[in-house]
């Protein structure tokens, strides 16, 4: 069996996910990393990475009710499942251990 990855950009979506817990979905995620960032970022895309996180079990989605400022649409919310969690746990301790090997370098 192929393992677990994540992307960079899938990263940033997770960790939003993980921070708006039960409140995220597309466009809060969007405004959220555009933010933090500084730079814009495609809804398509957001929408994607939470497509293939959902396919890989990172997160989980439900229905909102329908409301008539977005037309009777329903937003979608997402929220981290405990293997996303594992996932972002994962990327950290990496993170973390490459970090620490950067030598005192002084420039």
């Amino acid at each position: 069996m192929k393992s677990q990855s994540l992307g960079e950009f899938e990263e940033l979506v997770l960790l939003t996910v993980a921070a708006q817990h039960d409140t995220a979905y597309g466009v809060s995620i969007k405004e959220s990393l555009e933010k933090e960032l500084d730079k814009k970022i495609n809804i398509s895309a957001v929408h994607v990475a939470l497509k293939r996180m959902s396919d890989k079990g990172y997160v989980n989605a439900r229905f909102g009710g329908i409301t008539q400022d977005r037309g009777g649409r329903r937003k979608k919310y997402y929220v981290i499942t405990a293997f996303g969690k594992q996932m972002l746990d994962k990327q950290f301790e990496i993170r973390n251990s490459l970090y620490q090997r950067i030598p005192n370098i002084s420039f």
